[in-house]
């Protein structure tokens, strides 16, 4: 995603590190960052409140695009596909019975017409007439290769690069995060739905979400990206 930044709220300059952070913003959102910078960028959004406003007017941005590609299947397109198939296989079995009759036609009618009218050539006619029709013109049933209907899956968990530690917060509680999965089965972003909590627990979850590893959301077999719901059982350090 290739944007050009315009940050006109203000005439004073900008500070070095928040032009650091918000050139970072394209690759931060499409998650072809390492998890250093990924780290550095949450620790600055969370302390500068000029980059987090700019920041969320990318993602808007962003939600906003991906939202124009985002086309839900119609009800009936399995059947469609299923009827599709069906007619298309019929005609193809069609047209092969009858490309053979020609060919056999043609092989056997001039040797036809060299033999005598008599029993042999008939009875030979008649056989070949009847083997033709007994193997070739009788309709064959037709059946519709199924079609999988759930052409359109959501990233899954599949396992994390290194073994999950706990989140430490101050008392139990879940933290549910919606994080935003690229075609390559990484989080590139994330927010809290639920229980954010402090900074350090905001740095905890931040830390497992770069080890974890998905299959990345499909559209008929194609990734994409997607988005997924995540839970964390935050464990209290005064347990």
């Amino acid at each position: 995603m290739n944007l050009r930044q315009i940050d006109a709220r203000t005439l004073s300059p900008i500070p070095e590190a928040c032009q650091s952070v918000r050139a970072c913003f394209s690759d931060y959102l499409d998650g072809a960052v390492d998890g250093h910078t990924m780290h550095t960028i949450g620790s600055h959004l969370t302390a500068c409140s000029s980059c987090t406003e700019e920041f969320a007017s990318w993602r808007a941005m962003q939600q906003a695009l991906s939202g124009l590609r985002a086309t839900k299947a119609p009800a009936d397109l399995g059947l469609k596909l299923r009827c599709a198939i069906s007619q298309q296989k019929a005609k193809r079995d069609a047209h092969w019975a009858d490309k053979y009759i020609v060919r056999w036609e043609n092989a056997v009618r001039p040797m036809l017409v060299q033999v005598s009218a008599g029993l042999a050539g008939a009875v030979v006619l008649i056989g070949s007439i009847a083997f033709l029709l007994g193997v070739f013109a009788a309709p064959q049933p037709v059946m519709a290769n199924d079609v999988p209907l759930d052409a359109v899956t959501a990233p899954r968990y599949l396992y994390a690069a290194a073994d999950p530690g706990p989140i430490l917060t101050d008392h139990d509680t879940t933290i549910v995060v919606d994080a935003a999965v690229n075609d390559r089965g990484q989080v590139y972003d994330y927010h809290f739905i639920s229980a954010p909590g402090s900074p350090e627990v905001q740095k905890q979850v931040a830390e497992q979400l770069l080890l974890d590893v998905f299959d990345p959301a499909r559209i008929f077999g194609a990734p994409v990206r997607g988005h997924v719901i995540l839970t964390f059982d935050g464990i209290s350090v005064h347990g």
